[in-house]
């Protein structure tokens, strides 16, 4: 009950101010209807109108909720109207992408610890690619793509991967470098060979770092995917719901598919994280 009590004191601070928002920011557009009526809102009128609009400038959580209810259990989640269906969509290009990621990350860190000219000409190149806007060079790999014929999920995941693979070479980076010098000498002394080396060693203390870099590189491929989704007028994933949603001026729906994109986000990271404890602990390391 102790754990319990400050995580729902924050959730309900965090429902007190949202609903406290909607008021502010809708009653602006109460007030102008009620005006062309020729009428004056009490201030429970304005509160139960701001909370009731149709396409208000904050929707009140109960109306996410009951988009959210109506997208993901109302309808058919091979509908194009469920968020099941969208979310599937997202989550495929992001798989893909993370996958690709973690590979190309950890193929340069290994190039990064074991070679001093990767070290000092690819590392400076994989920090500074991070400082390009998602936004910006996005449309530029979605292009290129397309010339060549590639189209679909795979530009999506290519975005994905962009951003996917920075901490992952960061973190085995760090994790590959993490024994000591008594433990390298160790390995000396008993006549390791560097595979040995290794997958006994190295390996094994970064493990920790590694799972610790997905995490990080599972948000981040979510986001990229849906960022790719944005240039290209997509009909189907939940970057196309939110592009729906701000054409149309339905904030309803923009506020469901992030709310639906940040638990596809959490279910990924906590899968790995479910991975990261039985790997560990299997390998003696929790």
């Amino acid at each position: 009950m102790k754990s319990v009590l400050p995580v729902l004191t924050i959730v309900g601070a965090i429902f007190a101010i949202w609903y406290g928002a909607a008021v502010w920011l809708n009653a602006p557009w109460a007030h102008d209807v009620a005006a062309r009526a020729d009428r004056v809102l009490s201030l429970p009128e304005l509160v139960a109108d701001t909370w009731a609009q149709d396409k208000p400038k904050l929707p009140a959580p109960h109306q996410v909720a009951v988009e959210l209810w109506d997208t993901v259990v109302g309808k058919s989640i091979t509908s194009k109207r469920s968020l099941v269906y969208h979310a599937w969509i997202t989550l495929s290009a992001s798989l893909l992408g993370f996958v690709m990621g973690t590979v190309l990350g950890f193929a340069l860190a290994l190039g990064i610890v074991y070679n001093r000219v990767m070290d000092m000409s690819v590392m400076p190149w994989v920090i500074a690619s991070q400082t390009i806007p998602i936004l910006a060079i996005a449309p530029m790999i979605i292009v290129v793509l397309n010339a060549v014929g590639l189209s679909g999920l795979l530009p999506k995941a290519m975005i994905s991967m962009y951003l996917s693979f920075f901490p992952i070479v960061v973190g085995m980076v760090k994790g590959l470098r993490s024994p000591d010098g008594m433990q390298l000498d160790q390995m000396r002394t008993w006549n390791g060979s560097r595979m040995q080396e290794f997958f006994k060693l190295r390996l094994p203390s970064s493990m920790p770092y590694l799972f610790t870099s997905m995490k990080i590189a599972m948000a981040a491929s979510l986001v990229g995917a849906i960022v790719g989704e944005l240039p290209t007028g997509a009909v189907a994933g939940l970057g196309a719901r939110l592009l729906a949603g701000s054409y149309y001026g339905q904030t309803i729906q923009i506020w469901s598919a992030l709310i639906m994109a940040a638990a596809l986000a959490a279910a990924a990271v906590a899968l790995i994280g479910l991975m990261q404890r039985v790997v560990l602990k299997r390998m003696g390391l929790s």
